[in-house]
Formats: structure tokens, sequence, C-alpha cells
């Protein structure tokens, strides 16, 4: 169960340094969620789409992390059009579509698209393990980094341990329904998997100790850093911050110098 359908390849973004990676994710992230006019939020896309053409990803896993980030934002576009005060559109009803309403949720499904392709492209090219090390490389807290690496790595576990017990739940005849029987069979099978995992969590952590582990895990594969990889996330980032600084300069108007 443990998937990672952009890890594997032989992209430029697969051989780019982890560490660089995920500074140039997070880099060209926070300049697309600032931005606040279309056109600088459409240049965004286009270049995440870029660097998306550059990772190769597997189409049918793209695909379907997208369905599931845009069906959030068709919620958006539900909701945004006829909460958000300004200039009336279009009638539905006692509801009222406004411009500003349909612009702030198009701004949001653009700058929501171009982070998480941005991020796709740049973090998920790397193996969990990879990102795990780089994060403790950048001096992120260990218990972090930590707790980041035995998610990723547990949380399939208990997803199996809950998938035994629906099956022996199948098994003796269970069917659901609305009715207090289903409520508290589903309320059992919850505190099962609670139960369970802190088990296993108390199994894991004795083992563990048993080995020796100290708070720190070893790696036989050095990480090396390359004035190549540093050059290349420069340049990966580059062009969000171009974007955003031409938001800047539509949002402000050109710096002027006063004598």
């Amino acid at each position: 169960m443990l998937e990672e359908p952009f890890s594997s390849g032989t992209s430029p973004m697969h051989r780019l340094d982890p560490r660089c990676k995920i500074l140039a994710a997070v880099c060209s992230a926070i300049p697309t969620a600032l931005m606040q006019h279309m056109e600088s939020a459409l240049a965004a896309l286009a270049i995440s789409l870029l660097l998306m053409a550059m990772a190769r990803p597997p189409a049918g896993p793209l695909m379907r992390r997208m369905a599931l980030v845009n069906l959030f934002m068709a919620l958006l576009w539900i909701f945004l059009p006829f909460s958000t005060p300004g200039t009336p559109l279009a009638n539905f009803g006692p509801l009222t579509a406004t411009a500003e309403g349909i612009r702030l949720a198009a701004l949001i499904t653009l700058k929501s698209n171009a982070i998480i392709l941005t991020f796709i492209a740049l973090i998920a090219t790397s193996t969990v393990t990879a990102t795990g090390s780089a994060l403790s490389s950048l001096h992120v807290p260990d218990k972090l980094a930590l707790l980041f690496l035995f998610t990723w790595r547990y949380i399939h576990v208990i997803a199996q341990e809950y998938e035994r017990l629906c099956t022996a739940a199948k098994i003796r005849g269970f069917t659901p329904g609305t009715n207090m029987h289903t409520y508290r069979t589903y309320a059992n099978l919850a505190a099962m998997v609670l139960v369970r995992s802190w088990d296993r969590a108390e199994r894991v952590n004795s083992a563990m100790r048993l080995r020796g582990f100290s708070g720190t895990f070893r790696t036989l594969h050095e990480q090396r850093l390359h004035l190549q990889d540093i050059a290349t996330a420069l340049m990966l980032t580059a062009p969000f911050l171009i974007c955003f600084g031409y938001d800047l300069i539509l949002r402000f108007g050109p710096l002027t110098v006063t004598p």
C-alpha cells in the first residue's frame, strides 16, 4: 500500500536534490498564494504546468489527485459567487451572483491548482524517505521529520487494520443501515482501530528501543548538494517571484523615486 506514483522517473525533477526541491516549492507557493490579480495567477498556473511537463508524472494518479482538489474548488464556486458582495450579474431565485464573487472563486481556483501542481512536480518526485531526510538536513525539528516519516509508514498499516475489521464484520453478516445497530457497529470499529493502533505503537516503540534507536535515522546514502542543484532551484523559483512582482505592480503601481 506504500504507493509513491510520482517518485520514480528519470526527469530533471527527479534528479534534483530533495532539499532544493523543498525550498523551491515553498518559495514558489508563498508568492503564488499572495497574488491578487487574475493575470499573475494565470501566469503562475502556466509555469506550474511547465514544471509538470518537465516532471512527466503518470497521467492516471495525477488526474485523480487534481479531481479531488477541484472537487473542493467546486464547493467554493457554489457559495462564493452568492456570498460575496459586489456588482450583481445574475439572479437565481433569491440568490444573486456577483462579479466579485465569481472573480474570487476563479482566483482561488487558479492559485490552488498552481500550488498543487508545483508541489507534485517538485516534492512528489522524491521518495518520502528522501523528503524526510531532506527536512532534517534543512534543520526542521527532528520530531517533526520523524512524525512525517512515521505517519506515512503507519497510516497504511492502520488502514489495513480497518479493512480487516470491515471484512470480519461482513463475514458475520453485517449490513449497514440507518439504525442503532449500524451506529454501534461503526463506533466499535473506530474504537478497535484506535486500540490496535495504540497497541502497535507500543510494540514498534519497544522494538526500536531494543535496536538502539536514539531519535535519529541513519542513512547509507549521504546527500551532497551541488552548485547545479542550487542554480536549478533558483531558476525554478524565479518565474513565480517575477509573477508576484508583476502582481504587486498591478496592485500598487510602479515604484517612483522622488527627488
